[in-house]
């Protein structure tokens, strides 16, 4: 027997035992095989669907995430739009209450001048009837020294009132 070139006998072992374990192989080793071959190839194309969908749904996100960031940007603007106009109002408001109050306060002002100056014109008035009647009653006085003269006048006067 040489080392090179083998003997029929035992290339005859060498095929049965070939196929016998070729036949083993086939019927319980290749479809365990197949099939743990063929769960991986599933598994990594259902993580790749996964992973697909996972960056689809996370551009959907970045989509909604900046249209919701534009929405808060313009609900930001028109808040602080509707703020500068309710200020603008209230500055407004502010103004034409202080200006009502102003006008009031002159016209108040006004009237407690007038009235002032009434009661003045009319104490000067008085005083000045009580100085005219002490200058008159000194000045008739003088005048009607004598009682028939006096009596007189007080007739005439008397008369004229009635």
């Amino acid at each position: 027997m040489s080392l090179i070139t083998p003997d029929f006998g035992l290339v005859f072992w060498m095929v049965v035992i070939f196929g016998l374990v070729f036949f083993l192989l086939a019927k319980f080793g290749f479809p365990v095989i197949t099939s743990a071959v063929k769960r991986r190839s599933d598994h990594i194309e259902a993580s790749l669907k996964a992973a697909q969908e996972a960056r689809e749904s996370l551009e959907g996100f970045a989509e909604e995430q900046k249209k919701m960031l534009e929405e808060t940007r313009q609900e930001r603007n028109r808040i602080l739009q509707e703020a500068a106009a309710a200020r603008e109002q209230i500055i407004a408001q502010a103004k034409e209450d202080a200006a009502a109050q102003a006008r009031a306060e002159m016209a108040r002002a006004r009237e407690e001048i007038s009235a002032e100056r009434e009661n003045a014109v009319r104490e000067i008035r008085n005083q000045v009837a009580l100085i005219s009647m002490e200058v008159a009653e000194k000045v008739v006085r003088r005048q009607l020294e004598d009682t028939p003269a006096q009596r007189e006048l007080i007739d005439r006067m008397i008369d004229e009132v009635n």
